[in-house]
């Protein structure tokens, strides 16, 4: 069952937040967007759309925020991922902030996850969640 969530940003393409399957929710790549607007929280583009500047930590709390929603909308909770693949742009750069929040809104359930560097995302992000989750 494709699942929309009202609250989060569009999809970029032709794709639902989440998709259901039996007990399991599988959400579509999640970026910091937010929902009707082309603003990214923490970038700053050029008058060609390319990143002039990026703050990673408020992009990290806006990918969180929007997968919560997402979460939310489906029936399930932060607390019921169990698989998270992380794309981040630089992971020089970034890893160590993004691993320190990251930390901070995963004390009681860790869940999986890996992390790699994408040499870019569909939109001018710096990091994209891909998440997997249970629903009681």
């Amino acid at each position: 069952m494709d699942i929309s969530a009202d609250q989060a940003p569009e999809p970029v393409g032709a794709y639902p937040h989440a998709k259901r399957v039996g007990n399991l929710l599988f959400l579509s790549g999640v970026g910091p967007r937010k929902k009707g607007s082309k603003e990214i929280p923490g970038v700053t583009l050029n008058e060609v759309g390319e990143i002039v500047a990026y703050d990673i930590e408020i992009q990290c709390h806006s990918v969180f925020k929007n997968v919560k929603l997402i979460l939310e909308a489906s029936g399930s909770k932060w607390e019921n991922l169990v698989d998270v693949t992380v794309y981040l742009t630089n992971m020089k750069k970034d890893f160590a902030t993004f691993n320190r929040i990251y930390a901070d809104y995963f004390t009681i359930n860790q869940p999986c996850r890996t992390t790699v560097e994408v040499n870019a995302l569909p939109t001018p992000i710096a990091i994209e969640l891909k998440c997997i989750a249970v629903i009681e």
